[in-house]
């Protein structure tokens, strides 16, 4: 009888460090996955704040637990099911997806680009905010939906990533990790945006205080926050071209197409790596991303060219 019942303590001990095992395969995947995702995470933190602009400053944090809480539906409710059904019948889809999504992610940034040496900027959106200017509800919606639609296209990105670091794992682990990429990308992302959009507020708190050294912090941070905006919202565009670029390499190596080009990237980032010593994984992933951006630039400014000419109105079509 003791034997049994030991036999079965070890049985169960053994299932739970299978469990456990089980987790640890889930948290560590989570974490690659989310790791890959980066890119497009600094992206998403540095579009958002955008939003909020021109609101009332005690709306900003209600209006981003909106905008979260719309992310938060967007990868769970939308994109892990379609995550999954990929998984399960169409898992060849997945790297051809990823490369859509990457030729996106590059589009976006080369648009970004040609919008600030062109001075072209979205007219029609404009149009709508200053319609919806006279009321600070509708304005407000207005806002929150088009941080969700835009956050739709950018999770579809994350969740696509993250879906192609678990391939190892089965079907209910992979939809456990893509959870658990979902609530900590949403909380972290978010998060910093909230803290981002606060910053002036808490400079211009710490500036009207009585203490010498809180003013000087509130000050620099009345100065520091609108330079920081700008810095990362090109940071943002500068990762979106070397996510999207590294996704188009990686998806050409992966589909033996033009494979060419990934090998020469590689090869040149190894050389350069070699070539300084102790600096070499920092050189190789800088070479790295420089190749993915080129590709990025060149791919996503021929996809501009395209949807440029397309939408160009008749009285420009005449002209040329």
């Amino acid at each position: 009888m003791p034997s049994g019942l030991i036999a079965l303590l070890d049985d169960v001990a053994t299932i739970a460090k299978l469990a456990a095992a089980s987790l640890d395969d889930v948290a560590g995947a989570a974490g690659k996955a989310g790791t890959k995702a980066a890119g497009v995470v600094i992206d998403d933190t540095a579009v958002t704040p955008r939003y909020v602009t021109g609101l009332a400053p005690e709306r900003e944090l209600p209006i981003i637990g909106k905008i979260a809480w719309g992310s938060l539906k967007n990868k769970v409710l939308l994109l892990l099911p379609a995550a999954l059904l990929l998984t399960a019948f169409a898992p060849f889809l997945i790297t051809p997806l990823l490369m859509i999504g990457g030729a996106y992610l590059a589009f976006e940034a080369t648009e970004k680009i040609l919008e600030k040496l062109l001075h072209d900027h979205d007219h029609l959106h404009e149009e709508q905010l200053v319609d919806a200017m006279a009321d600070p509800a509708d304005l407000e919606a207005l806002q929150v939906k088009g941080a969700i639609r835009t956050d739709l296209i950018l999770s579809a990105e994350i969740m696509a990533i993250a879906l192609a670091s678990l391939e190892h794992l089965n079907l209910w682990m992979t939809a456990f990790a893509l959870v658990a990429v979902a609530f900590a990308i949403t909380a972290g992302v978010y998060g910093v945006v909230a803290l981002i959009v606060k910053l002036d507020d808490i400079g211009l708190h710490l500036a009207q205080r009585g203490s010498r050294s809180a003013r000087v912090i509130g000050e620099a941070l009345v100065h520091v926050v609108p330079k920081m905006l700008t810095a990362l919202s090109g940071i943002g565009t500068a990762a979106m071209l070397w996510v999207g670029g590294g996704i188009l390499l990686h998806g050409l190596d992966d589909l033996n197409v033009a494979g060419f080009i990934p090998h020469a990237v590689h090869d040149l980032a190894h050389a350069a790596g070699a070539a300084v010593g102790p600096f070499q994984a920092i050189v190789e992933w800088l070479v790295n991303a420089l190749g993915g951006a080129v590709l990025g630039i060149i791919v996503g400014g021929a996809i501009a060219a395209v949807v440029r000419r397309l939408t160009k109105h008749p009285e420009e079509l005449i002209v040329d």
